[in-house]
């Protein structure tokens, strides 16, 4: 009898395991921080090639051979392309170009263009990455080239445009692009658009229009090149997928045998040394599912896509031991440390790692892409190649005879950025590297002799994680809370500053990569202040250094550090006075609720705090056309969620000074804080509801600013304003949620949850979380979900990978705090 509480908790644990999320619109494998970061997009892990979060193919292939019989199991080879015509990403090019209108026949084979200047692409107004400078409007631009062999497989626009584009060949509209792409992308070529090539000398027309912002021209053809095929490959089938907080399990039924096949990127905030290993885990579990014993081995491919930010990229790689370990490591040939800064880009410096227990006796080699899979089917092992533009890392682990019982091993993928970002022009090194840890090999060592431990650790956070969450705000919460975990903790950097303090920088992902910016750590919190608030200092930092050593001369907080990785001061084009203040003082009284009331935090940045505060009590309450975190929905002046955050400000500044003991202080301004809610209940009023703009009743918003003034325990807002809100918002839903405000019908599902948590009662709150639920479920757009999407249809709308989900933690972080 005293053995089944035991029992029945390890059956409970079991279950909840099980029970966690089984569906997610991309699913995370490796990820660490936003360059270091791996997903398979589709339901089904053999379904396609796995993709870097920004979509581009980061190609993780597996096999298994089940007595000679070859199933895929993950992932797809990748589609391979021969260059036609090079575009400047592989060598710069000169043509002709003109910023002033031509005449209509300009993009024609016989246009007399020697009037034109000559130029090298690409053409762009960034002054560091153009080889010809363009700083207008409108660009012409005229490429004369020679073709031998008209014979394509299929025919690929290589267009990197920035804004609108249109593309002819030789006098034929070939393509027309509006906006701007970011990058060299690949657009199909149709059968006229074909036959407009001949023989001979040919011309590519490109007219560019700039509408504002970054400028960028560039294009190339590429021809896509036949699969390979293998005749004798089979398709694993997938019988189950599961997700938690550090893992994504797949399970396979390949003929014989049955494999499982778990992902874990430990990412326990308790451990901060473990948070910031770059190493993840890759299990393999195989077993006969028919009774006999089988000959098994598994192969693991790992592409150099990984090391570099472009396909053109050449690489270098090296197959060596390491103490108990064998391994492979590439990197880019260049290693341009840090010399990219932007949004849709790969890391290319720093290098790769596939490491395996020289006691799994695996073979270790590398390959081209194409002679990958190849090699397995024939059991060739020899690295033929060292440097080149198409290599992939191969890993072949021989389970020998299984059975029944199972036979698990594993192989670890891990990645050195030796230099991860530059911080006020100051080059850090990674939070992992110090006296006692220097080298990756060392890392690659302690995660291998440490990982029976690790993922105990992890299945015992991954259990009390969603039971907490369940508890909290039931099934569907608490699988929203499995989903945002490791895309939350992985869009940040874990460093050290030059002053020895932790720097913990998210990016902002497919935004406009802006680095630690505020508004991004502002929905992001609740995840970090359950679990380990000193990450949430990690992100406050920076923006306080920034202030107090005067780089940032204003009475306001600072919106951004800068652009990811270059966190030398801010760059996004216009400040958010009221909302990042707003955010900064409500965060830096979170931070010293976390800490047991303990107001040390606050007293150490007083004096920014103070400032700040002073700010908002003057141009909170009433707000100016000023932009707020929700700035895509466009500039608004006398925006009631933002007054209601400069509220919140205040009230948090009055009670820190409470705990500091500065009781005159405290008292005026609660005081202040008070009367501004008064005010702000007057002008907001609009009936059954309070309006999005001051005097307008018409309108309407999600309050979410004032979660704060409930969990922090604030008393400023009367229940009356949380109970009619809440009330008006379960009348204004869709299908995917409820809209942000009146505006428009898309949503920020962060938002939601935050409204949600504004419910007294816990029927309110499954009745605005769970259309959030049915979004992440049933959302058409498969990338790593998406914060901004469309109510009516469950579509992005932008947004991708970005750590704000870990705003869904709020509900949980409420509960923690308030006991209920």
């Amino acid at each position: 009898m005293k053995r089944f509480p035991l029992v029945a908790c390890l059956m409970l644990a079991g279950f909840l395991a099980r029970a966690q999320a089984t569906k997610a619109p991309a699913y995370p494998l490796i990820t660490h921080n936003p360059y270091f970061s791996i997903w398979s997009f589709t339901d089904n892990l053999n379904e396609s090639t796995t993709h870097h979060w920004t979509g581009k193919d980061q190609s993780l292939l597996g096999l298994i051979k089940v007595d000679g019989a070859v199933y895929r199991f993950m992932g797809k080879e990748p589609v391979e392309y021969k260059t036609v015509l090079a575009a400047a990403d592989e060598k710069p090019y000169t043509c002709k170009y003109t910023e002033a209108e031509p005449s209509k026949d300009w993009a024609s084979a016989k246009f007399e263009d020697s009037g034109w200047k000559t130029g090298t692409a690409p053409f762009s107004n960034d002054k560091q990455a153009a080889k010809t400078l363009w700083t207008g409007r409108e660009i012409w631009v005229r490429r004369t080239f020679t073709l031998n062999d008209l014979n394509f497989n299929k025919l690929w626009l290589r267009l990197h445009h920035d804004d609108e584009a249109e593309v002819y060949i030789n006098g034929k509209k070939v393509s027309e692009q509006g906006g701007a792409n970011g990058d060299l992308q690949y657009f199909a070529l149709n059968d006229a658009a074909i036959s407009s090539l001949k023989k001979g000398e040919n011309v590519l027309a490109l007219h560019c229009t700039n509408t504002g912002g970054g400028a960028w021209l560039d294009a190339g053809l590429a021809d896509e090149l036949k699969p390979t095929g293998h005749a004798a490959l089979e398709l694993a089938k997938q019988t189950s997928v599961t997700l938690n907080a550090t893992q994504t399990i797949y399970n396979f039924k390949c003929g014989k045998a049955d494999l499982q096949v778990t992902f874990t990127s430990p990412l326990l905030m308790s451990d901060l040394n473990l948070l910031s290993r770059p190493v993840s885990y890759i299990s393999y579990k195989v077993k006969s599912n028919d009774g006999a014993a089988h000959d098994i081995k598994v192969y693991f491919g790992a592409s150099a896509d990984i090391a570099r930010n472009t396909p053109q990229q050449p690489v270098t790689t090296q197959q060596y031991t390491s103490g108990t370990l064998s391994v492979l490591k590439a990197g880019t040939v260049e290693q341009p440390v840090l010399q990219k800064k932007g949004d849709d880009l790969r890391i290319d410096w720093g290098y790769m790692y596939v490491a395996a227990p020289k006691s799994a006796n695996v073979q270790q080699y590398v390959s081209t892409g194409k002679q990958a899979v190849d090699s397995f089917f024939s059991g060739g092992s020899k690295s033929t190649v060292k440097e080149g533009t198409n290599l992939v890392l191969n890993t072949v682990i021989p389970f020998g005879k299984v059975g029944k019982a199972a036979v698990a091993k594993f192989v670890e993928l891990g990645y050195d950025d030796i230099t991860p970002v530059q911080y006020f022009h100051t080059n850090l090194k990674p939070w992992w590297q110090n006296a006692q840890t220097k080298t990756i090999e060392q890392v690659l060592a302690k995660a291998a002799a440490e990982y029976p431990a690790v993922l105990q650790k992890c299945t015992a956070f991954n259990t009390s994680m969603y039971k907490d969450a369940q508890n909290a705000g039931g099934t569907p919460y608490a699988k929203l809370c499995v989903l945002a975990y490791r895309q939350s903790i992985a869009a940040h950097i874990l460093v050290k500053s030059p002053q020895g303090e932790i720097l913990f920088l998210s990016k902002e992902n497919f935004s406009n990569g802006s680095i630690n910016t505020v508004d991004v750590t502002y929905p992001s919190a609740p995840l970090f202040l359950l679990y380990n608030p000193k990450l949430m200092e990690g992100m406050l930092n920076g923006i306080f250094y920034f202030s107090e050593t005067g780089k940032f001369a204003h009475d306001f907080a600072a919106h951004d550090l800068g652009t990811y990785p270059l966190a030398n001061g801010q760059t996004y084009g216009e400040g958010m006075p009221v909302e990042e203040s707003g955010n900064m003082l409500a965060l830096t009284a979170a931070i010293v609720r976390a800490n047991g009331n303990n107001p040390a935090y606050a007293k150490k940045h007083w004096k920014t705090l103070t400032t700040w505060t002073n700010y908002l009590a003057k141009e909170g309450l009433d707000p100016a056309n000023q932009l707020c975190t929700d700035d895509f929905a466009g500039h608004l002046a006398r925006n009631a969620n933002l007054s209601a955050k400069a509220i919140v400000g205040v009230g948090c500044y009055a009670h820190l000074a409470g705990l500091l003991g500065q009781k005159d202080v405290a008292a005026k301004y609660n005081a202040m804080a008070k009367d501004m809610v008064s005010k702000w209940m007057k002008m907001a009023d609009a009936g059954d509801h309070y309006s999005l703009v001051f005097d307008k009743k018409d309108t309407w918003s999600q309050k979410y600013n004032i979660i704060w003034d409930k969990i922090l325990g604030l008393n400023l807002f009367p229940q009356s304003v949380y109970d009619r809100e809440i009330k008006f918002y379960l009348t204004k839903q869709n299908q995917y949620g409820i809209p942000l405000d009146s505006r428009k019908t898309y949503t920020k599902s962060d938002w939601i949850i935050w409204t949600a948590t504004l419910a007294k009662n816990r029927a309110d709150f499954e009745a605005l979380v769970n259309p959030v639920y049915k979004y992440a479920m049933e959302t058409p757009t498969r990338v790593p979900l998406s914060d901004w999407h469309e109510t009516t249809n469950g579509k992005q709308v932008g947004f991708q990978a970005r750590s704000v989900v870990g705003g869904y933690y709020i509900k949980l972080l409420q509960q923690k705090w308030n006991g209920k």
